[in-house]
């Protein structure tokens, strides 16, 4: 259902047709229509603590005008597409993995302007659901993703981590009548399935990146 565009500085989720996304994207976040998902990516010197980030941000969104917009500083090459169909519902995810400013939920790190990282994901489903429905479906992504940032095992010092502190998922539909879209339905299983492959392997890819950045730093 995703057509992955990379063209950097962007990462576009192309989408099948407009779609009502619901996110809390830096960029038309809340339920709006849009056409895609756009990843902007930036590095760490970019956006200075007291840089006007949503201004600058809206200037560069004009480029895609039909686009819900999320920023990241991961590598966006690194993006993982999954697929899952599960009683004729697909779901497909796209999603950058940078696990730096990574969290353990109920708890918080000093803040250091080193180490911003970021998930961004876009999860498109091809059900037609009401709002409700909708962020049912939203709130399976994301217990996807914590799920599988969990089972990456990275260790922090006030825990397991289970997302970063600048995290931020879309989810994508048709506006329609149904109703749920939890765990128990068809919708909830494809959407957590995409949702889960795709962070499962961006995260390894991050992993991966990390070690050899550390003996790169050690070799120093």
């Amino acid at each position: 259902m995703i057509r992955a565009t990379l063209t950097r500085p962007w990462l576009i989720a192309d989408l099948p047709r407009p779609m009502r996304v619901l996110s809390w994207a830096p960029h038309r976040p809340g339920y709006t229509t849009a056409r895609a998902v756009a990843w902007r990516e930036v590095k760490n010197a970019d956006l200075p603590r007291d840089f006007d980030v949503e201004s600058w941000f809206a200037r560069e969104m004009q480029a895609w005008p039909d686009a819900v917009g999320m920023l990241t500083s991961r590598d966006i090459g690194t993006y993982h597409l999954a697929e899952a169909t599960v009683d004729g519902i697909t779901a497909t995810c796209l999603a950058t993995v940078g696990l730096s400013n990574a969290e353990s939920v109920g708890t918080r790190r000093p803040y250091h302007t080193a180490d911003w990282g970021t998930i961004n994901l876009c999860t498109a489903v091809d059900a037609a659901l009401t709002e409700t429905a909708q962020l049912e479906a939203l709130s399976i992504a994301v217990q996807a993703r914590t799920a599988a940032v969990m089972e990456a095992g990275l260790t922090l010092p006030t825990g397991t981590a289970t997302g970063t502190g600048t995290d931020c998922a879309a989810l994508a539909c048709d506006p329609g009548d149904m109703r749920y879209a939890g765990m128990h339905t068809a919708i909830g299983e494809a959407v957590g399935a995409a949702t889960r492959r795709a962070i499962s392997a961006a995260a390894a890819d991050w992993q991966v990146w990390r070690k050899a950045e550390e003996q790169r730093r050690a070799r120093k």
